[in-house]
């Protein structure tokens, strides 16, 4: 007869363990800020990028971004379990204690640190420490709370990556990869506002101040419209620089009218799922974006 298969509750606790921490790092926000890294390293160089720069920039980029995650994690973890769209995080649930959520986040920060300080060079890891803490202290810990034009300001530290993926491979900074920024930057507004018209209720009840909260839905609509004009706006300084050529150009145009039609709608035509249905898109858009780039540019240079 066979006998049944006991799981090992240590075993068990500490793959527990192991899927809660992760989840603190965001890792789908951090994978999308990844691919921003590699098409700024890419971008940077006209030919292969360097393995050393490449491998260890990447790590160590992406565990200070998962720190500056796991920040956000702590500092909210309060306003997080009063919130249907995060209360089942790690902290609210209880599943990770505050002391050992601080302690996570420092050790892969310093990490990470020491590995772009040491192996990339000393630009990329102070630029990468300088968006952790404007992203988990002047972020989450202020703005968030002080103005309903937090995203638009805290957006800054959201928008660096590609420059530091430009920075890891050449050691200066660029006006090219600010551009890159830039497009971040302004997309970055109306990508979360959409959200924040969808989570308006949640966001009102935990006294956070996001536009929708404090100016309306119907003002959040004009300004997302608004937003992806001056979007599409930014997403062809590329070409007009001669960064880019006519294979970003075509996708990136196509992309452009797809991110306005679909506000437009919002404001226009609006109907229940939309705005969560922009906040989407607009994940695809970047994601979509960024990887026409990369192809542009070896076809290019080529």
């Amino acid at each position: 007869m066979t006998k049944p298969i006991i799981l090992n509750a240590p075993s068990a606790a500490l793959t527990f363990q192991w899927r809660a921490y992760f989840e603190m790092t965001k890792p789908k926000v951090v994978a999308l800020m990844l691919l921003t890294v590699l098409v700024g390293m890419c971008l940077a160089l006209p030919g292969a990028v360097p393995l050393q720069p490449l491998i260890v920039g990447m790590v160590g980029i992406g565990l200070m971004a998962g720190a500056a995650a796991a920040f956000n994690h702590l500092i909210d973890r309060k306003i997080d379990g009063l919130m249907a769209r995060t209360y089942n995080r790690p902290l609210p649930k209880g599943k990770i204690s505050g002391v050992k959520a601080a302690v996570f986040a420092v050790s892969i920060g310093v990490l990470g640190f020491v590995m772009l300080y040491a192996w990339v060079n000393p630009l990329t890891a102070w630029l990468t420490f300088a968006s952790l803490i404007g992203y988990a202290l002047v972020y989450t810990t202020y703005l968030k709370r002080a103005t309903s034009q937090n995203i638009v300001i805290g957006g800054l530290a959201g928008a660096m990556p590609p420059l530091l993926g430009w920075t890891a491979v050449t050691n200066e900074m660029h006006g090219h990869a600010l551009l890159l920024v830039i497009i971040i930057f302004t997309w970055t507004p109306p990508h979360f506002w959409a959200l924040a018209i969808h989570r308006r209720k949640e966001y009102a009840k935990v006294n956070i101040p996001m536009l929708p909260v404090t100016h309306g839905v119907e003002f959040t609509k004009t300004c997302i419209l608004l937003y992806t004009i001056l979007l599409a706006i930014a997403c062809l300084l590329p070409v007009l620089v001669g960064m880019s050529g006519p294979v970003y150009l075509v996708g990136s145009t196509l992309l452009s009218c797809g991110f306005i039609y679909k506000a437009w709608q919002l404001k226009y035509h609006d109907y229940s799922g939309l705005a969560m249905n922009v906040f989407k898109f607009s994940i695809y858009h970047l994601m979509v974006l960024f990887i026409i780039l990369l192809v542009d540019h070896y076809l290019w240079v080529n």
